[in-house]
């Protein structure tokens, strides 16, 4: 079977929420010696991003959802270890604080970036889903952090990504820490408006944008 068959074949595994042929396809990217973070970005990543496209324009409902995050969880665990092995060696190259802003509980795109910038040399420090604006800026400071990656799914918690940056300008921490925004309910330019440091429309473009961040 072919890589691009095989990544299709995961992305539709998510969009079917069936967790047993996410998982094969998972076994069968590493038979393959497929690259797993690619698996990762242009399978189950697309595969999710369909659905969060239908969510917000409400073709399909929350418990649809959640079944295609089973489905995504099951092929994260079969390719987890070789994600983590890929990890091993490489030097660290700063530290993320990562989480989904307050009121928005979805997390799997969030998931995908945080497993993604490990897997590059990144220490990440994920705090889940619906943390307050506070405490972005709380475990940032216990981190040492340097980046700040903040995910928003749904329009109405939007407003919390901003409230992050207002936050660190109030603590006169704004100048410390790169300010990074994503979800499929954010673009670059409400990343503009608000202030951010940059966006990240997928999970290499947000590796990308903190590179460059750090480097500047």
């Amino acid at each position: 079977m072919e890589e691009r068959e095989i990544l299709e074949n995961m992305a539709k595994a998510i969009m079917d929420g069936d967790e047993e042929r996410a998982r094969e396809c998972a076994r069968e990217v590493l038979q393959q010696n497929l690259d797993p973070l690619k698996a990762v970005e242009e399978g189950l990543s697309k595969g999710m991003a369909v659905l969060g496209g239908q969510f917000e324009r409400g073709e399909i409902f929350l418990p649809d959802l959640l079944i295609a995050a089973e489905a995504f969880n099951a092929a994260m665990e079969v390719l987890k270890t070789e994600i983590d092995a890929q990890r091993k060696g490489i030097s660290r190259a700063g530290t993320v604080v990562i989480g989904t802003v307050k009121g928005d509980i979805h997390d799997i795109g969030k998931r995908i970036v945080a497993a993604v910038l490990g897997a590059n040399g990144f220490d990440v420090v994920d705090l889940g889903t619906d943390n307050s604006s506070l405490r972005f800026v709380e475990e940032a400071e216990k981190a040492k952090a340097r980046v700040i990656a903040l995910s928003s799914l749904m329009t109405t918690t939007m407003p919390f990504q901003k409230e992050v940056i207002d936050i660190l300008k109030e603590m006169k921490l704004r100048e410390k820490y790169a300010v990074i925004v994503g979800g499929g309910a954010v673009n670059q330019d409400w990343a503009g408006r608000i202030g951010a440091d940059g966006y990240g429309g997928s999970a290499f473009e947000a590796v990308d944008l903190v590179r460059r961040l750090l480097r500047g």
